[in-house]
């Protein structure tokens, strides 16, 4: 009884990111829970659909819901390191969540949420680990708000529609196009790409040696 109920709810989330998702059904692949979190986002906090599996945590927008959503993300539990948040002024319930591509905040309607999805995943990844899964090292730093400055953050000088944001992959800094002409590959979040990095970080010795700048 469990397992085709089990099956029929992968099923449903399956098929609520059609066409475009993955398949998510997998042998011994078991739906742990779903829920709408907030997720904050360059814009700022935005509503996400989250699936949590014993191996996989998976989220997407919400276009209608219940029954529809798209950009389907899919993160291995073993890639995911949480921090637990005191409440700020934009977010209440608030947590982070690290993976090696990306990192970003989250947050739930009420603490007893926010506590029951940070030990379900916790609980999930302990498993995986006495099963022999062995977690990531590096994670993505989480970028700082566009809002959060309304100047760059590494020369002081202020945005406009001219003189745009951008965001330092390396660091999470939000700065202007003058700063971050750099570029290198940070081979935690893609092993070829080059990727928009600002000049301070562009100097540390923690970048490969393959970088270019941007005229």
């Amino acid at each position: 009884m469990f397992a085709q109920d089990n099956r029929e709810r992968i099923q449903a989330v399956e098929n609520s990111f059609r066409p475009s998702g993955k398949a998510l059904s997998q042998l011994g692949r078991v739906l742990i829970g779903e829920g709408r979190l907030m997720k904050l986002s360059r814009r700022g906090p935005q509503p996400k659909a989250f699936f949590l599996f014993n191996d996989v945590l998976v989220y997407g927008s919400i276009i209608l819901n219940g029954r529809w959503n798209k950009n389907q993300q899919v993160i291995p539990l073993e890639y995911i390191q949480l921090e637990d948040l005191e409440d700020s002024t934009k977010m209440r319930n608030q947590w982070l969540l690290r993976t090696p591509r990306k990192s970003f905040y989250m947050a739930a309607v009420s603490y007893e949420e926010k506590r029951a999805w940070i030990e379900h995943i916790e609980e999930c990844q302990s498993r995986l680990h006495s099963a022999g899964s062995r977690p990531r090292p590096d994670f993505a730093v989480t970028w700082i708000p566009d809002q959060a400055s309304a100047v760059c953050m590494r020369c002081s000088n202020s945005f406009s529609v001219a003189h745009r944001r951008h965001h330092c992959r390396k660091c999470g800094f939000v700065v202007c196009g003058t700063c971050s002409k750099k570029r290198a590959v940070i081979e935690h979040i893609h092993p070829t790409k080059f990727l928009r990095v600002c000049n301070m970080s562009h100097v540390t010795p923690a970048f490969p040696q393959r970088n270019i700048e941007q005229r």
